[in-house]
């Protein structure tokens, strides 16, 4: 059902029907990301309720926004990396306020108390589009978390001198290690193994398992082999190390990691990282370690951000609001 909102604004919910129009628009937006085509969201869309909007003016998409149930209120989006707002150009402060005023009205006419707005960061846009955050501000919403990513930019000028590279060289030079990364069709038969590596380690130094599981990464990995790589260094027959890549237009995440004994020996999961720096720049990418958070964001794990910090990466942060409807 289209509802209006003033301002020749109209809001209708997301049905299966819009599945081509959303994914086109997610495709070509300044801020858009594969995370947001609908062949991502929906793997996991029984943990989350789907409550996502296309928002129009006179007949004239503006915006998406993906979000889902939570609680008694809403969210954009607890089952993605970012949310918010996804935009094929800026819109400018004026007409994001407008969107944004409709967006708090369709929520409160739902009866939910707020929205939480996950912003998509600043290095994942191809034109810088973050007229939304001062819309939050004039709407009063409340900024709850701000997560602080590691990121190195996207030309050589962004990767300064640091500390890992000479060690991993000098790493290097004690074994020959392959490094290949795959996608697609090729990287099948690699899941399993690298996700075993992945368990068992997040397991033993965490107590933690995988966001996905196996069968999800494979899922995932065969709807979007361009955006989604694994990237192992082996030495013979064994996997010392791997990386997973989740690759969008504009920024290259790092989403997991993992490395064992014989591997850290030999620096294998460092210089399978600093190839993967190096290509995200080829390709003018920024390249996203992500946060080194504990504690809701409140804390750092300072072993990890000085890991990060150690291949050149420096700080942009990533905003989360509570926007009250």
């Amino acid at each position: 059902m289209t509802v209006a909102a003033g301002d020749g604004i109209t809001l209708r919910p997301y049905t299966p029907a819009d599945e081509a129009v959303w994914n086109r628009w997610v495709a070509g937006a300044a801020n858009g990301s594969f995370l947001f085509d609908r062949g991502f969201m929906g793997y996991h869309a029984d943990r989350f309720p789907d409550a996502s909007l296309l928002i129009e003016r006179q007949g004239r998409l503006l915006a998406v926004l993906p979000a889902h149930r939570d609680g008694d209120g809403w969210a954009s989006h607890r089952g993605l990396s970012y949310g918010g707002l996804v935009v094929a150009q800026p819109l400018g402060p004026e007409a994001t306020l407008a969107v944004l005023r409709a967006v708090q009205a369709h929520g409160r006419r739902q009866g939910w108390p707020a929205l939480l707005y996950k912003t998509v960061p600043l290095i994942y846009h191809r034109l810088p589009c973050e007229d939304d955050r001062w819309a939050l501000w004039r709407l009063g919403a409340t900024l709850v978390r701000r997560d602080a990513l590691a990121a190195i930019g996207p030309t050589a000028a962004h990767w300064p001198p640091a500390r890992r590279r000479p060690i991993t060289r000098a790493m290097r030079e004690r074994a020959a290690l392959r490094l290949h990364w795959q996608a697609g069709d090729e990287a099948a038969a690699s899941w399993p193994v690298f996700w075993g590596l992945l368990e068992a380690e997040l397991q033993a130094r965490h107590g933690q398992s995988p966001v996905h599981s196996l069968d999800e990464i494979r899922l995932l990995a065969g709807r979007f082999p361009a955006h989604i790589r694994l990237g192992l260094a082996c030495q013979g027959a064994e996997v010392l190390a791997g990386a997973v890549l989740f690759e969008g237009p504009a920024a290259c995440r790092l989403q997991y990691t993992a490395t064992g004994d014989a591997g850290r020996r030999v620096a294998a999961l460092d210089q399978l990282l600093e190839q993967a720096v190096a290509q995200a720049q080829a390709g003018g990418r920024w390249f996203d370690f992500g946060h080194s958070h504990e504690d809701q964001g409140r804390a750092v794990n300072a072993g990890l951000a000085f890991y990060k910090a150690s291949f050149g990466a420096s700080t942009v942060v990533h905003d989360h609001y509570v926007l009250p409807c």
